[in-house]
C-alpha cells in the first residue's frame, strides 16, 4: 500500500525499506540504541514495515507485529529529528491504525514519552506484565530464525 502527501510517501513492506537509514535512525532512539543492525533487519523481515520517505529518502519507519485477527504490536516508530513538528508522524500513525490488515481487536504499544500524541488514536494507558531479556547473547540464535 502507498499513502502520499505533498512530496511525502509512506508505503509498506520489508523489500521498500532503506535498512540502513532505519538502522540509523532507530541507534539514535532510547529504546533501539543498543539493538545490532542484523537484529533491527531481522525485525523488520518478521513484521509489517511502513517507511515514510521525502523524495525517495527514509526519514521515518514502524513496524507492526501482527496475527492480523486479534492482536497487533506497533513498534519503533520513529521520524528522523529533522522532519518532526510537521504532522508527519500524525500521518504515519494513521496510515497504520487505519491499514486493512491491522483491524483487529487490540493494538498495543510501549513509550516512556509519547502517551498524549498516542491517545490522540484511542490508545490508553493501562497495566502490563513484560518479560524482559538483558542478555544480548539472546540474539545470537538469529540464523535460526525465518
Amino acid at each position: 500500500m502507498e499513502w502520499h502527501k505533498d512530496h511525502y510517501l509512506i508505503c509498506c513492506g520489508f523489500e521498500r525499506m532503506d535498512t540502513d537509514a532505519v538502522y540509523e535512525l532507530l541507534s539514535n532512539s532510547y529504546w533501539a540504541s543498543e539493538r545490532p543492525k542484523d537484529v533491527i533487519v531481522q525485525s523488520m523481515r518478521n513484521s509489517i514495515c511502513f517507511g515514510l520517505f521525502e523524495d525517495g529518502k527514509q526519514i521515518g519507519f514502524a513496524r507492526v507485529i501482527t496475527d492480523h485477527v486479534v492482536f497487533a504490536w506497533v513498534c519503533d516508530v520513529i521520524i528522523d529529528p529533522h522532519f518532526r513538528g510537521k504532522g508527519l508522524g500524525k500521518w504515519l500513525l494513521s496510515c497504520i491504525v487505519e491499514h486493512p490488515d491491522l483491524q483487529v481487536k487490540t493494538t498495543g504499544l510501549f513509550t516512556k514519552d509519547a502517551h498524549t500524541f498516542y491517545e490522540q488514536y484511542n490508545f490508553k494507558s493501562v497495566d502490563t506484565m513484560q518479560r524482559v531479556v538483558h542478555d544480548p547473547k539472546c540474539w545470537n540464535n538469529l540464523s535460526s530464525v525465518n
